[in-house]
């Protein structure tokens, strides 16, 4: 009988371990790893920032009537560079800019270092008086123009220099312009001898051609059609500042 007893224990010990088996667990199937969810935060948390700095970045800086006189003047003070060489599809000159005429000669060495004047033309040329560079007919022209500003700087006449041949000055704008308000994109060196004196006081002579007359000579004698226009186009290919 004590056999038949163990033997029954036996049985119900085995009966009651299997109905307490533990049920597998079960992951949900919306249930996503951890690492995943995080990248996606990181995501979107980098796009809102390109976003923001790319809302934040500054329009580029332009030359207006308002801001060109208090930025050439802070320009000029720690301007160093009085010499230009430009050359043109005749040859090569250099000019030296006056010192005391701190607006032209900063608006001057500051459109040479934006490349403005590279590949801009002589387009006015008259004999044994002038030749006129700075502006073309080409439309690259009015972009770099569009893309610095649009402002004139005011006359400087008074500070005694003449305009002798070989002279650098600033021709005023065409618009209406009672002041004599100078165009900043342009400018004619005087080819006259000695020189053309009936303009002293009306522009602004700011520089000197100190090498390559000869070349100024050369673009003055060229064929020129209406307008004083060069029958066959005369390029400024590079102007630049030297020492």
């Amino acid at each position: 009988m004590a056999f038949n007893k163990s033997y029954y224990i036996t049985i119900l010990l085995l009966i009651f371990f299997s109905s307490c088996k533990e049920e597998p667990k079960t992951t949900p199937k919306s249930e996503q790893p951890v690492s995943e969810v995080k990248d996606s935060v990181l995501i979107n948390e980098k796009t809102e920032i390109e976003e923001q700095e790319e809302e934040e970045e500054e329009e580029p800086f332009k030359l207006t009537e308002e801001n060109a006189i208090d930025f050439f003047y802070n320009y000029n003070k720690t301007l160093k560079d009085d010499k230009v060489k430009i050359t043109t599809s005749l040859g090569s000159f250099t000019v030296q800019l006056y010192d005391n005429v701190p607006y032209h000669k900063a608006n001057f060495i500051y459109l040479t270092k934006k490349g403005y004047f590279n590949n801009t033309q002589f387009h006015r040329v008259v004999k044994n008086f002038i030749i006129q560079g700075g502006n073309s007919d080409d439309k690259a022209t009015a972009d770099k123009r569009g893309a610095i500003g649009r402002y004139l700087l005011p006359p400087d006449a008074k500070k005694g220099y003449k305009h002798h041949r070989g002279t650098i000055s600033m021709p005023s704008s065409e618009v209406d312009n009672p002041h004599m308000l100078a165009s900043p994109y342009e400018f004619f060196i005087v080819v006259t001898k000695p020189g053309s004196y009936h303009l002293d006081g009306e522009y602004t002579p700011f520089g000197k051609v100190i090498e390559g007359m000869d070349v100024v000579d050369k673009i003055n004698v060229q064929r020129v059609g209406k307008g004083d226009w060069p029958f066959q186009n005369i390029y400024i290919t590079k102007a630049e500042v030297v020492k």
